[in-house]
């Protein structure tokens, strides 16, 4: 009987070990150590024209999000940029415009390298943080890339390619996928790609991933975090666990201004910080003065653009604060982005007008969907935060000579065949109805 029950734990641990096997043969790479990219070329100049570019699209995009999320907003810049910045080495002619000017892109010469440069120090070791980043192109087995468009990817942005069958495996596909982002985010991001999100026409899924866990330089005491009101109306408050510092040893960059406070809290490690823009709110007793100033501030007054926290940061110095209050949260947010980039000035690279042909020398792709996850937990240790965006491309339609797709509104007749005689005429606008 023991024999027995040894020879099929061995049986079924061979299979675990076949069955993980085969899911990492499908990997463009160890998910864990993502590849270096080439940035011989960087220069510090160079690196702060890719970040500028980045923190311009992040609040381009944090606007226009703004516009129809009534929640928590939570998401990775640098992830769009990274996945679309991908996308965009393949793109040419009103395409190649609009997504540049979307992303605010330097020029090549400048943002392949420099590029290369950032994403390498976040995979850059360092003992008092985790940080790391990875870029994987997904191809359709039998799809041909320009060997040029892939050396750029790989050379530049890490962007090893694998192969998958999207169009006889598509859930197999999208599974592989989504297991590699769970492995690069700590399984923090699980599922990016939707059921759904792939089909037969999928010819090319870009991804990257990026991952961070710090902890404070200077922790919350767990004891002193309490339940208090936080007040997302005047008239609206929920409890919440709020931590609680008396920094009596510490100094913060800190700066106090008309409408806003905004406060840095570093990471251990020196290198990664949050920093903390908060509209002033109640009555504020000023001391010189002996005046009672009351504020009523809200996110709505608070201008938020590349240029302007620049401003705000200049006027921020070591500070010696008396209290520091910080609610404790975790969620996770996710995004379809098509009409977003589209209305922020790309609407080209999701039409049947896109022009990808530096990807594979034709016009025949175009992005189908823009997908992004990201989740964060801070608490009185540190920061957990993770995201993932893919960039789903899909062969169009118009382009297969013997695919009939009746995906949209038709006209229908039933006729004598004969004659020609029309029986019935109809048109579908709704087959639903």
């Amino acid at each position: 009987m023991n024999k027995k029950i040894l020879t099929i734990g061995i049986a079924l641990l061979m299979i675990g070990i076949v069955t993980a096997a085969t899911v990492l043969f499908l990997f463009p790479y160890e998910p864990m150590q993502p590849p270096q990219a080439d940035d011989a070329d960087s220069t510090l100049q160079g690196i702060q024209e890719v970040v500028n570019a980045n923190n311009k699209f992040a609040f381009d995009i944090y606007s226009e999000l703004n516009k129809n999320q009534h929640g928590n907003i939570f998401y990775s810049p640098y992830s769009l940029s990274a996945a679309l910045a991908m996308t965009y080495e393949g793109a040419k002619g009103q395409t190649a415009e609009e997504m540049k000017s979307v992303f605010h892109f330097p020029e090549t010469n400048v943002l392949r390298p420099n590029f290369a440069a950032i994403y390498n120090n976040l995979n850059g070791e360092n003992e008092a943080y985790e940080s790391r980043t990875g870029n994987a192109l997904w191809v359709q087995q039998d799809y041909n890339l320009l060997g040029e468009y892939l050396s750029t990817v790989e050379k530049y942005y890490g962007g090893k390619a694998a192969n998958l069958d999207f169009a006889g495996e598509t859930e197999k596909s999208r599974q592989t996928i989504n297991t590699f982002i769970e492995e690069q985010t700590n399984d923090k991001i699980q599922d990016l790609l939707p059921s759904g999100s792939l089909n037969a026409l999928t010819r090319l899924v870009l991804t990257n991933a990026i991952y961070f866990k710090g902890t404070w330089e200077w922790e919350f005491d767990k004891s002193d975090t309490d339940e208090w009101d936080f007040k997302i109306t005047p008239t609206n408050s929920v409890k919440t666990p709020m931590m609680y510092m008396d920094p009596d040893k510490a100094t913060f960059n800190y700066a106090d201004l008309e409408k806003l406070q905004i406060l840095e809290l570093p990471y251990k490690g020196e290198k990664i910080s949050m920093l903390v823009l908060l509209p002033k709110q109640g009555e504020d007793y000023n001391i010189e003065t002996g005046e009672v100033i009351a504020s009523d501030y809200t996110l709505k007054d608070i201008e938020l653009t590349s240029e302007k926290l620049n401003e705000y940061k200049t006027q921020m110095q070591e500070t010696k604060l008396d209290a520091i209050y910080l609610p404790k949260f975790e969620f996770d947010t996710g995004y379809s982005l098509k009409d977003t980039l589209s209305a922020l000035g790309m609407p080209t690279a999701f039409s049947e007008n896109a022009d990808f042909s530096g990807m594979d020398g034709t016009k025949s792709l175009f992005i189908d969907a823009v997908i992004h996850q990201a989740y964060v937990k801070v608490d009185e240790k540190g920061t957990e935060a993770a995201a993932a965006t893919a960039v789903v491309m899909d062969f169009k339609s118009a382009m297969l000579g013997n695919v009939f797709r009746a995906d949209h509104p038709f006209i229908f007749i039933i006729q004598e065949k004969e004659t020609g005689n029309v029986l019935f005429l109809g048109k579908v606008i709704d087959p639903t109805k």
